[in-house]
């Protein structure tokens, strides 16, 4: 690509992992995950910060990826420095080296009548 697309930081303000799930894992295990787009020439490394109503944020966590690719991240998968606990409030900070595109998708399988929610986060920087 000439142009990179995408900024370089984002934010995620809804967040939350139901404690159970309805249906088969890791299909319909109830996540939330980004979706990060690296449409640039160079591999993206990416740094996720977790903040929580009643205590101090979790992370970095730091994810790689790669040149003219998509990756998807389940926050359900975030384990060091530790876990994203179930059944609690929370937001997400990611910030890039380069520009991406994010997008948030939650799926809600606490009963058999599923929910998806999908979102692009919100930009800020350049």
């Amino acid at each position: 690509m000439n142009e990179p697309i995408g900024r370089r930081q984002w934010a995620v303000p809804e967040g939350y992992i139901p404690g159970w799930s309805h249906g088969p894992e890791p299909e319909f295990a109830s996540h939330e995950t980004v979706c990060l787009l690296n449409a640039s020439d160079k591999d993206a490394q990416v740094v996720i910060t977790v903040f929580y109503s009643d205590r101090e944020p979790s992370g970095p966590y730091r994810v790689t990826v790669p040149a003219r690719r998509v990756k998807h991240v389940r926050f359900n998968n975030l384990t060091d420095p530790e876990p994203i606990p179930l059944s609690t409030d929370f937001a997400s900070y990611i910030e890039s080296d380069v520009p991406i595109v994010v997008q948030h998708t939650r799926l809600d399988s606490r009963q058999a009548e599923n929910a998806l929610l999908s979102t692009i986060a919100y930009a800020s920087g350049d």
